[in-house]
């Protein structure tokens, strides 16, 4: 008989994105390993982004419990729908760039839904789920994060009814790169500092997607802390033919802060100087882009070898990874994006084809690129390096035998990773 667990969760499918494809590959395989997962979801959502294909992954037989969400983007849509969207997407413009109602938003966003918007989904989302985990002899919860008020039902629910409890986090809380354009008074900083601890303090078992995250959640609580990485799944699909261009692909949102000028200049040099790379050079941007990149990209004159393609679904996202020439990675240059391990790196991973990352010093993306052999990581000072590995790329394209040779990478799959968690979850 398998072990029940109830995994709490905002982004479920039809949501599009990332977030969502972690829970759904953990539900679609932890059958094979002894737990029978029971997914509770909201059941009216405000998704940024929409995949109705991802509804296909879902077991058919799984339990999906539903509870109404009052959604708060709702209502500040009526204000501005274009800042509200941009905002619910996580796209956060520069403070100069910002509107007034923008600002607004903002600050409303970050002083009066602590710790985020759907904080009013907690109490009722506890009431609920507290007579149905007795009703159903259920002793394992797990909630997910972000929005990392589902800890908090997973803590209340911890303390109401003595059970085991997971606190998975895919992202960190407060030291997440976004706090910072929030305009957090002392106040509502300390308040969201305080919540964080007594998360970390109350679970029983805490999953983090990262080293660095494992580390900084160490210095907070004495909890066992458990890093287990994003990872791939095996995609169905007719394999592509590759781009006769030599395509450089950025696939997922490319937000303000990505912004990496040593690329952009880089691609122009190598424009004005070689004449074969000026004719076969397109670079695609494969979903959501902030209006400063591509005002950056401009102002580099490459806005000739621009493709802006948009947001597709997650299936048309995989196959502009298998069939691009290349693939790019980029993270925000800081200290506190040592720690992000984006999901789609993984997919990259097995695509076969070689990885451009940049993103700060001694970051995790880093290791985990030079240890599977899929690519090359820079820094956002890394001038000749990267002008170098893009001419031997080129130079491989135009030849005929540019792609990855990747090692290492079984450990990545999303079967082994639920393996892993599923040992976890059946500890006594």
């Amino acid at each position: 008989m398998r072990k029940k667990a109830l995994i709490i969760a905002y982004y479920w499918p039809p949501a599009g994105g990332p977030g969502v494809q972690r829970w759904l590959k953990f539900v679609k395989y932890l059958r094979h390993f002894g737990v029978e997962p029971i997914v509770y979801v909201p059941e009216n959502p405000s998704y940024p982004i929409v995949d109705d294909n991802l509804l296909s992954e879902v077991p058919k037989d799984i339990s999906i419990l539903k509870q109404p969400i009052k959604e708060p983007y709702r209502v500040a849509r009526l204000f501005s729908k274009k800042s509200a969207k941009t905002i619910s997407r996580g796209i956060i413009h520069k403070t100069k760039q910002q509107s007034l109602i923008e600002r607004t938003m903002l600050y409303v966003r970050g002083n009066f839904f602590i710790p985020d918007a759907r904080k009013n989904w907690v109490n009722p989302s506890v009431n609920f789920l507290y007579n149905y985990i007795v009703e159903n002899d259920i002793d394992t919860i797990i909630t997910t994060g972000p929005p990392h008020s589902l800890h908090l039902i997973g803590m209340e629910l911890k303390i109401r009814l003595k059970l085991r409890w997971f606190a998975d986090f895919r992202d960190p809380w407060t030291t997440i790169g976004y706090h910072k354009k929030l305009k957090l008074t002392k106040t509502s900083l300390q308040k969201h500092k305080t919540l964080e601890k007594k998360v970390l303090m109350t679970a029983d078992q805490i999953i983090v997607t990262s080293p660095t995250t494992k580390v900084e959640f160490e210095a907070i609580t004495n909890q066992p802390i458990e890093v287990i990485t994003n990872g791939y799944d095996y995609e169905h699909i007719t394999p592509p033919k590759l781009d006769t261009v030599f395509s450089i692909a950025h696939i997922g949102s490319l937000l303000s802060d990505r912004n990496p000028k040593v690329l952009w200049q880089v691609l122009k040099d190598l424009i004005v100087e070689n004449t074969a790379f000026r004719q076969d050079f397109k670079l695609d941007l494969v979903g959501a882009v902030s209006e400063e990149i591509v005002a950056t990209i401009k102002d580099f004159n490459l806005e000739s070898h621009l493709n802006l393609v948009g947001y597709v679904s997650h299936e048309d996202a995989i196959i502009y990874q298998r069939k691009s020439q290349v693939l790019l990675l980029i993270e925000i240059d800081s200290d506190e994006t040592k720690c992000i391990i984006p999901g789609k790196l993984f997919e990259y991973m097995i695509s076969n084809r070689p990885i451009i990352a940049i993103g700060p010093k001694d970051a995790d993306i880093k290791s985990l690129v030079k240890d599977t052999n899929t690519g090359k990581y820079f820094s956002y000072n890394d001038y000749d390096c990267l002008k170098f590995t893009i001419l031997e790329y080129f130079n491989a394209f135009k030849a005929g035998h540019l792609k990855s040779f990747p090692v290492g990478l079984q450990r990545y799959s999303r079967k082994t990773l639920t393996e892993k968690l599923a040992r976890l979850i059946l500890k006594e």
